[in-house]
């Protein structure tokens, strides 16, 4: 066997395969385990089998950028987290009508009754489209024949039937609201109107929603700042933050008038139309929010 000080002192000599480990074993032998694992590494050469044995040197530390990377990390592990809600609110003139008129008629027999009321509901419609009301604008929202009874004597007596038809109008001209239900009332025959309601369109609802996001996105921040400052920490950045949408509910249709009350007016009687007012509707959009805070 070799002894280590007469072949392992160089780190750089040449040395054949099977002398080299025969080498590493006797300095096993001599030198304690840690002097082992820092003396050599072993590198052979592809082209002849050679080894050499060659300084070992530490691997490096790790660069600035990983170790801000780690810190950054434990960082936003120990952060604790503040929650809040931000709102934004706006109150916004409906673009959009829908108006419901009706017609009611009585008769002896079914057939009387739907041919009187068929009528009446096509004259309606009649005046309300020379009115500027386009036909896309209006469908039959309700319709029904019902028989009236009498029930003197302890009998269930027919004495007639009657016919309701209602029709619905959605239109963006509410300016035209009251003269479309004063032309349907004078001019058309209409017996009834059932509502009125304005709501918002979809592409305004949308616009103006789009417009108060940042708002809330802001309100939120400026509450978690004042939280935050109050308990002695400061608001590092945003965590997540989800967007709460809500359906805006329209204006509840309200009954103007009732068909008791509703006969032909004379000609001439609508110059003081009837009052038509739409107000406004609030539209709010709201924010919830986790921030990181230190």
């Amino acid at each position: 066997m070799l002894s280590s000080s007469s072949t392992c002192t160089n780190n750089n000599r040449k040395l054949g395969a099977s002398s080299s480990a025969t080498c590493i074993l006797g300095a096993a032998g001599t030198l304690s385990l840690l002097s082992i694992v820092y003396l050599l590494s072993i590198v052979t050469n592809s082209s002849n089998g050679d080894a050499y044995a060659q300084q070992y040197n530490a691997p490096p530390q790790p660069t600035t950028h990983s170790f801000l990377i780690q810190k950054t990390f434990n960082n936003i592990t120990n952060n604790n987290i503040l929650s809040d809600v931000g709102t934004a609110t706006t109150k916004v003139k409906p673009d959009k009508v829908t108006l419901n008129l009706g017609v009611e008629t009585t008769n002896q027999t079914a057939k009387a009754a739907l041919s009187t009321n068929s009528a009446t509901m096509n004259k309606v419609l009649n005046v309300l489209l020379s009115a500027g009301v386009k036909q896309n604008e209006t469908s039959t929202s309700a319709f029904s024949i019902s028989p009236n009874y009498n029930y003197s004597q302890g009998r269930n007596i027919i004495t007639g039937f009657t016919v309701t038809n209602s029709i619905q109008i959605e239109s963006s001209k509410i300016n035209d609201t009251a003269r479309w239900i004063d032309t349907a009332i004078s001019s058309g025959g209409a017996t009834s109107v059932n509502s009125v309601g304005f709501t918002l369109s979809d592409k305004k609802l949308q616009e103006i929603t789009n417009g108060l996001i940042k708002q809330a996105i802001n309100n939120a921040r400026s509450k978690a700042d004042i939280a935050a400052s109050a308990l002695g920490l400061k608001v590092l950045g945003i965590k997540s933050m989800y967007l709460n949408e809500f359906e805006q509910p329209p204006t509840p249709p309200q009954p103007i008038l009732q068909k008791q009350s509703l006969a032909p007016l004379p000609s001439g009687a609508v110059a003081n139309g009837t009052p038509i007012i739409s107000g406004q509707q609030d539209v709010s959009v709201s924010v919830s929010a986790d921030w990181l805070v230190k």
